[in-house]
């Protein structure tokens, strides 16, 4: 498969999975607003920071490295598979690790939140370990499925759990909201319990078909998605292992980094359950576009740089259409997630108030609620830059180079927590979104450092996309005055029609800075209308 397939490939899978993540945003979404009427705010805190953190912790520190690594390689026929899913395989006795000793520190270190008002502590972080190490069964058919190409088997599988899940929980909170935690134990339960049967029937059928012989897939049986030895071959890829190691280790490091106020939220107490509930549903909708838009590309991009350039190669040595494609791609995957960024930054400011009034009330629109919207605002602009950026990095350095990163790494996480901690008893929930800011403002610097290096000996300047044009900057400052106005003139004591005209300002504001976009960033659209749309074509004749 050249470069040009690849990149083809690649803008699938993203759009596909821009489509799921906005699905699984939505019915989130969707789901939290039900629940704040029907469920306290400290059961929303226990579930939403304390479990899913316990699962998240789990299968991340499980297979996030395993991804990593049996993605970098050459997909397809070249690859070892037998050596692969052997090293896949390792991810459920890991969990296993991981499930007992998490499920002790949860269990017995941790404070324990009070038996009234959230029921059914203790066998809700044992169902959720349980959930973690289910789902870690499916690691080794989500890999193939990711590495072929397969994009829709991870949309169908993934919505079927999600509407699932949604479902049961929905039906037990209305008809039987005194079981507590077990309502959203059981509901987490049914979403892993199906993505694992969805890959299993699907590879099941696949497998040995008319299909599977036409693509050339290097599996013929069900048998050979199990542990096993080729006679004269070592069991497992030991590179492959070691580059796993290294990843893990970074892996350790960032997940800190991602879920890092919810450790200090868990550890140090500095919310109470009612506040953490609070904060991390304003954080969700907060991060909602960040999700649903710059995390898929983020992880669809990475494996079209891991294939497309060599890892530990310097752009001298790489193949020089590859590297020009792979340049211009970067460029333009910078300049989008910038204007979308900025876009975000700008028109959240304007309307935090009226979204949280409308979304939960006053329960949310009052306090702090405003202003962690506001400050989440810009933080995801810093998300959009960094997601893009250190994808690039993380598929192009070599083992040695991950390796120095994991010091620096070591450097954020531990700056992070300290300054959580600090910013928090200061700031409360805002602080959270302050620590996060500088540490991503750090990493930005780091992966701008290291890509303006890769670059410097060649004809390619991809950081360019950095910066918008100075019609659409215009643009933009001129609609942030004007929403900041609207919603000091309009928003949001008064009737539902003054609403409404805060709500028709944004959209001419919104409207004028697309405009300027189309005028402005030619190079930009070019892009989006020669790869991404045509995706879309192709799948709608």
């Amino acid at each position: 498969m050249n470069s040009v397939d690849k990149l083809r490939n690649t803008f699938t899978l993203a759009s596909c999975n821009v489509l799921l993540q906005v699905m699984f945003r939505v019915l989130t979404f969707l789901l939290n607003g039900f629940t704040l009427r029907f469920v306290s705010k400290e059961l929303i805190g226990v579930v939403n920071v304390r479990l899913t953190l316990l699962y998240s912790t789990l299968v991340f520190l499980s297979r996030e490295a395993f991804r990593r690594a049996c993605l970098s390689g050459e997909s397809g026929t070249n690859q070892n598979w037998r050596q692969t899913i052997n090293l896949l395989w390792l991810t459920v006795p890991i969990g296993v690790l991981w499930a007992l000793f998490l499920g002790s520190v949860w269990l017995w270190l941790l404070e324990v939140p009070d038996p009234g008002a959230v029921p059914y502590y203790g066998a809700a972080v044992v169902l959720f370990a349980f959930s973690g190490v289910q789902e870690l069964l499916a690691e080794p058919l989500w890999v193939l499925a990711q590495a072929h190409m397969f994009v829709w088997l991870k949309v169908v599988a993934e919505s079927l759990a999600m509407i699932a899940k949604c479902s049961v929980t929905v039906v037990l909170v209305l008809f039987a909201r005194e079981w507590g935690l077990y309502i959203f134990s059981a509901a987490h339960l049914v979403y892993t319990g199906f993505l694992l049967l969805c890959y299993v029937a699907y590879f099941k059928r696949f497998l040995g078909s008319e299909e599977a012989a036409k693509k050339s897939f290097p599996l013929h049986r069900v048998t050979d998605l199990l542990p096993g030895r080729i006679h004269g071959e070592p069991l497992i890829d030991w590179s492959a292992a070691q580059l796993t190691w290294s990843f893990f280790k970074q892996s350790f490091l960032k997940q800190i980094l991602t879920e890092g106020e919810r450790y200090i939220m868990t550890f140090f107490n500095v919310l109470t359950f009612g506040d953490q509930g609070v904060y991390d549903i304003v954080n969700n909708l907060g991060s909602m576009v960040a999700r649903f838009v710059f995390l898929p590309i983020e992880e669809s991009f990475y494996v079209f740089f891991a294939n497309v350039l060599d890892r530990g190669r310097d752009v001298r040595r790489q193949e020089q259409e590859a590297a020009s494609i792979a340049a211009e791609v970067l460029e333009c995957l910078l300049k989008l997630v910038v204007v979308i960024g900025l876009i975000i930054t700008v028109f959240g400011y304007g309307y935090s108030h009226l979204a949280l009034d409308i979304y939960g009330g006053s329960l949310l629109s009052s306090g702090s609620g405003p202003v962690l919207l506001r400050c989440y605002s810009c933080y995801v602009l810093l998300l959009a830059v960094n997601g893009v950026t250190e994808c690039f990095v993380f598929a192009t350095m070599s083992k040695e180079e991950v390796d120095k990163y994991n010091l620096l790494m070591l450097a954020l996480s531990a700056s992070f927590l300290l300054l959580s901690y600090m910013l928090t008893w200061w700031a409360g929930g805002v602080g959270f979104i302050l620590a996060n800011c500088l540490n991503m403002g750090l990493r930005i610097l780091h992966s701008l450092r290291y890509i303006h290096r890769y670059f410097q000996i060649s004809q390619w300047r991809p950081l360019r996309g950095l910066l918008p044009s100075p019609l659409l900057l215009l643009a933009l400052a001129v609609s942030a005055a004007v929403t900041a106005v609207s919603e000091a003139a309009l928003c949001c004591d008064g009737g539902w029609w003054l609403r409404l005209l805060h709500i028709a300002v944004g959209g001419a504001c919104l409207l004028l800075v697309l405009a300027a976009t189309a005028l402005s960033e030619k190079q930009l659209l070019h892009f989006i209308r020669t790869h991404l749309l045509s995706q879309y074509r192709k799948k709608t004749t």
